[in-house]
């Protein structure tokens, strides 16, 4: 049997909180309470996160009272059980929210109009020599780049040697394996690195050394794996899943924008309320 819909107590006089939403007040410490989820922000801008947070709760709360709409408190398999305000709302949403399923023809166009982001990544696979040098030491920076251009030189001369050097002048773990850094992503380097083996053709060694914060590299680049086009097939299920929680989201936005315009809420600017997420 569903739970009864919870009742709210409307104030017979105004409150001396400073925000409420159809006459039911917004406890001062509920909205603190409420604040230390969004302890990343300033300070006012927490607060007037946790208040509008709580009125959109509150507008849910009422709208299933009004509807008469309850629901059974749903567990998530970890003990944690839904409280009878929280079943109202996800039985609220699931009732009057309607999300329709994006269709193949739209996975496909999305798919068309974005095939950039449908690719695998390209893998480098790459060597380095690091002179390292701390940003702060101007001198050991100066011998740095200046014994990491004799690498470069040297290995002009005799490409064979890198592993040798590596070794010999490395000052990173991987001068164990001659230098080696196996297969590289996009992304898992400083960006001065990854521009510097970029430039690079495979089989290439730098003929300057490529300086970033650690210090001054010098660069080969064995092989480069480019990335592929990967097939609709594979990421039909992504875009579908993408396309249904970008409808969802503005499925939700416009059911709380409906909420919020029909209310009377006192002491809380609601600009950007529809942006919190229903759950």
């Amino acid at each position: 049997m569903s739970a009864p819909a919870p009742v709210r107590t409307l104030i017979s006089k105004p409150p001396r909180q400073l925000v409420s939403v159809n006459g039911v007040a917004i406890g001062g410490q509920d909205i603190l309470r409420e604040a230390r989820n969004h302890a990343n922000e300033r300070p006012a801008d927490a607060w007037h996160a946790a208040a509008t947070a709580l009125v959109v709760k509150e507008l849910l709360v009422q709208e299933a009272c009004r509807l008469g709409v309850a629901g059974d408190p749903a567990s998530d398999g970890e003990g944690r059980t839904e409280t009878a305000e929280e079943a109202s709302i996800r039985s609220l949403v699931e009732r009057e929210v309607g999300v329709p399923e994006a269709t193949a023809e739209e996975c496909r166009r999305y798919y068309e109009n974005h095939r950039s982001r449908f690719r695998s990544a390209t893998l480098t696979e790459a060597s380095h020599i690091l002179l390292a040098a701390s940003p702060e030491d101007l001198e050991a920076r100066q011998t740095a780049a200046a014994t990491a251009q004799n690498v470069c030189d040297r290995l002009a001369a005799d490409p064979d040697a890198f592993a040798m050097l590596a070794r010999q002048h490395s000052q990173c773990p991987s001068a164990g394996q001659g230098g080696s850094l196996g297969q590289l992503l996009p992304g898992t380097t400083v960006p001065e690195f990854e521009n510097g083996i970029a430039a690079l053709p495979p089989g290439e060694t730098s003929r300057r050394p490529v300086e970033t914060r650690f210090g001054f590299h010098v660069v080969r680049v064995e092989r480069r794996i480019e990335g592929r086009d990967l097939p609709f097939e594979l990421v039909h299920d992504r875009i579908a899943a993408y396309l249904h929680d970008a409808a969802a989201h503005r499925a939700h936005a416009q059911f709380i924008a409906r909420l919020v315009s029909a209310a009377d809420i006192k002491g809380l600017d609601m600009a950007g309320a529809a942006d919190h997420r229903v759950h």
